[in-house]
């Protein structure tokens, strides 16, 4: 997936006016006429919050759901980021000034050899029986991970043994995303 940087900021003031909008108990908004053929793309999507200065996580929530258009994932994982992450408190419409948005807008997870990972490329997903766990790409470099360690961390935010991606019944899948954020 390619977006222009034209539909990027659109779908920020989207994301951002959405989760305004749900704060305020106020009509959910429109995205800009302009973005709506490109953002019309079927694509999975995560929405982080991040505090401004410090860029601390304050939400993030996301989908794999391939059958929906791009904006609409955007809309639903806005609101969820900001209301419905267990990690962090529902936001209030006043925190809205001290967050930046960004998006990843996802291509579908392929099954991936552990050696044949590439950080900085691509996220994962790891999954065994009920238990599953998703690192976006850029968590490994803002973290400086090695290949190992992330899949160790995405193994361990499944909820299963850091070493899981070593054995057999172990899931690895790998998707890319196309990241942008508010500046």
């Amino acid at each position: 997936m390619s977006l222009s940087p034209a539909t990027k900021q659109a779908l920020l003031a989207y994301a951002r006016a959405t989760l305004a909008a749900h704060l305020q108990g106020s009509a959910a908004p429109a995205l800009d006429p302009k973005a709506a053929a490109e953002a019309a793309q079927k694509a999975g999507a995560f929405v982080s919050l991040h505090t401004k200065g410090d860029h601390d996580l304050r939400g993030c929530i996301g989908t794999f759901s391939f059958d929906v258009p791009l904006a609409e994932n955007v809309r639903r994982m806005a609101i969820a980021a900001g209301t419905d992450d267990p990690r962090f408190p529902p936001m209030t419409a006043a925190e809205l000034a001290k967050v930046v948005f960004e998006i990843s807008a996802l291509t579908p997870p392929v099954a991936i050899q552990a050696a044949d990972v590439v950080v900085g490329t691509h996220g994962l997903l790891v999954s065994r029986g009920m238990y599953r766990g998703v690192l976006l790409p850029q968590v490994a470099v803002d973290w400086t991970w090695s290949r190992e360690e992330f899949l160790t961390q995405t193994c361990r935010k499944a909820g299963l043994d850091g070493d899981a991606w070593k054995e057999a019944g172990t899931k690895i899948e790998a998707f890319t995303a196309e990241v942008f954020a508010e500046s």
